[in-house]
């Protein structure tokens, strides 16, 4: 058998395209699945315990979540690219290099956001208009999710950075492991059941960052025994001392992946500010269908992560001919599954919510048609999340950004502002599909006529140019790659 550390990473230039990329996605929309799978537990658990003015709470609070998330996500990106570019290119010791600089510097980030972010909770839900009678929930669970931000965040982290070394399947387990724990502790914690304090919606939070805390140290256990190349040993953690062109590659390419996270959740407190003034009841609505959402988007999203940890391997070695046919199979793939998904949601809308809410509670026709309203819009999504996927591997992060920036602040909340005072409320939920349309069609534009391809990484491991041939196969340099 190879080693442990072989056995962690998997050589994604080679093999069938689309069942290898369909086979690396199955662990990651597992794992998306049981994500939203424990964000539901959680909000029916809060809804028929504590009523629709938590559910309220929860939803605007998760929505500071996401925004926090995003001030991690580019600089676990940025090293997902260059581990798996390292992979591809074999150079193990930079895989090493990557992760020494990465983990100082997203340590170092966490806690300042952790800090900041306690700290600023009530001046940041006032921003967001949360109503009066959320408030006081809000911002007791928000304040012990920012505790538990370091432990989220680098587990995120070293989630991301195995998949570029391509291993999809051992990151699945431990999150596995942190959600049963949630999911277990969540109504002990709200409810006070047994020998467990009752908590209220802080238990909600507190079952969090248990589970989180309690996957990541088990994680960095198996790690180090399986050797893993994404572990440093001890005599590897001079390491840790930032490496200057790693660490601008971190920043400048992170930067701009992290602003396309925070645009996303910028643009969804403003939206969510914008449905907060039709009261709580239209709130609890909103969040529970943007829950029916997340399960909509969870092909798409384990789809887009491979294709971009299965690119940047190719670009790696070079292997130009694979990268446009990843793109299509991405595309197509998730054009398929998205869509078969949004027709069983229409079709079984009113059941799907009547698990969410309670009984006859008067936010399920008002869910019902901001479903029926913005569902289709999400399967154009597949699009844009498999092309820029493509694009950021080899390095091309800005033009992305700009694309998002466009479609949702451009689009999106322009729209849902200048006709909210005609339409009301609907104006924001056609907002959603016409954001999807326009980052659609600036995704294929700019992946058939942009430059991303001449784009890099590492100043001094440029991996070539392969010429712009648009969907066609782009002709590989010789002697790009250097090793």
């Amino acid at each position: 058998m190879p080693p442990p550390a072989q056995r962690q990473r998997r050589d994604l230039t080679q093999g069938p395209i689309t069942r290898t990329l369909l086979l690396f996605s199955l662990p990651l929309l597992g794992g998306n699945a049981l994500q939203s799978l424990n964000g539901t537990v959680n909000q029916i658990w809060v809804s028929h315990t504590l009523g629709e003015a938590a559910i309220t709470a929860l939803g605007n609070a998760n929505i500071v979540m996401m925004l926090m998330i995003g001030t991690m996500f580019g600089v676990g990106m940025a090293a997902n690219i260059l581990v798996g570019q390292a992979v591809g290119a074999g150079d193990l010791f930079q895989v090493k290099r990557v992760m020494g600089t990465a983990t100082t510097f997203f340590l170092g980030l966490s806690v300042i956001v952790a800090t900041a972010g306690a700290l600023l909770t009530p001046h940041i839900l006032d921003l967001m208009r949360t109503p009066p009678e959320a408030r006081t929930d809000a911002v007791i669970y928000l304040r012990i999710i920012f505790g538990a931000v370091p432990f989220m965040n680098y587990f995120m982290f070293m989630q991301m950075a195995q998949r570029g070394a391509g291993d999809s399947t051992t990151p699945f387990w431990f999150l596995v492991l942190a959600i049963v724990i949630d999911i277990t502790l969540n109504p002990l914690l709200i409810r006070g059941i047994g020998p467990f304090p009752k908590l209220g919606i802080a238990g909600s939070a507190t079952s969090t960052l248990i589970g989180q805390g309690v996957s990541l140290v088990f994680l960095m256990i198996h790690l180090s025994r399986q050797k893993s190349i994404v572990m440093l040993s001890l005599p590897e953690w001079r390491l840790l001392k930032p490496d200057a062109e790693i660490l601008r590659a971190l920043m400048t390419r992170g930067l701009p992946m992290g602003l396309q996270m925070l645009v996303m959740s910028g643009a969804a407190v403003v939206m969510i500010s914008f449905v907060n003034r039709y009261g709580a009841l239209t709130s609890a609505a909103y969040s529970i269908a943007s829950i029916i959402w997340s399960y909509l988007q969870m092909p798409t999203m384990a789809i887009g992560a491979s294709v971009s940890s299965m690119a940047a391997q190719n670009v790696g070695a070079g292997r130009w001919d694979r990268v446009d046919q990843i793109a299509r199979s991405g595309v197509v793939s998730g054009l398929i599954i998205t869509g078969l998904i949004a027709l069983v949601l229409y079709m079984f809308n009113d059941a799907v919510l009547s698990i969410l809410l309670p009984a006859h509670s008067p936010a399920i026709p008002l869910a019902r048609h901001i479903n029926t309203t913005v569902l289709w819009g999400f399967v154009l999504f597949s699009i844009s999340f498999s092309l820029t996927g493509v694009v950021r591997s080899t390095g091309a992060v800005w033009w992305p950004l700009v694309m998002l920036t466009v479609s949702m602040l451009v689009v999106r909340v322009p729209f849902a502002a200048l006709l909210s005072p005609r339409f009301g409320a609907d104006a924001v939920w056609w907002s959603f599909p016409l954001g999807s349309i326009t980052s659609a069609v600036l995704a294929i534009l700019y992946y058939r006529y942009g430059g991303w391809r001449r784009a890099h990484m590492l100043r001094d491991r440029p991996h070539g140019v392969a010429p712009d041939a648009g969907l066609a196969a782009p002709a590989m340099v010789s002697g790009a790659v250097r090793r």
